[in-house]
């Protein structure tokens, strides 16, 4: 069996986490993967200053800092949820993936043949710009030749 299971550091995806543990650990799994996917990262200029706005060298380096802080926060959901698994013996590895997350998902699932994808029913919301609530809704809709279990 392969086990895919989607995370975001929300509550529901913690869930999703461990039920997904529970079912490796009564089974037995050729691959297990943990994946946060994210879409272009939330701090821009764009949003600040609309369309055309140039921003200084001073605000390019911020922005780059304040990328770079996301995209360590996102590698610590995945390393955190990777340890874990490992404290219950489970092997597994993690994907980190920019883009739209159920095309994202689903497009995972396909070129890599998952048998089941667990995930949280709802995710982070507001700002986090990862809406498990609709992004589980369109992977159910979207996945074929795989199971979906939305935790709640």
């Amino acid at each position: 069996m392969k086990i895919l299971v989607c995370i975001d550091g929300s509550k529901q995806s913690k869930k999703a986490l461990e039920k997904a543990s529970s079912i490796a650990e009564g089974c037995i799994v050729a691959d297990m993967a943990i994946i946060h996917v994210y879409e272009q990262s939330s701090v821009d200029f764009h949003s600040v200053g609309g369309e055309g706005y140039i921003p200084t060298k001073e605000e390019m380096e911020n922005l780059k800092k304040l990328q770079k802080q996301e995209k360590e926060e996102r590698k610590k959901i995945l390393s955190e949820a990777l340890k874990f698994l490992e404290e219950k013996n489970i092997n597994a590895r993690t994907i980190l993936k920019e883009g739209h997350p159920a095309e994202t998902i689903v497009n995972i699932v396909h070129d890599e043949g998952f048998d089941i994808i667990v995930m949280g029913s709802r995710g982070m919301g507001g700002l986090q710009k990862v809406f498990l609530g609709s992004v589980s809704n369109a992977v159910v809709q979207q996945v074929k030749n795989c199971s979906v279990l939305t935790v709640k």
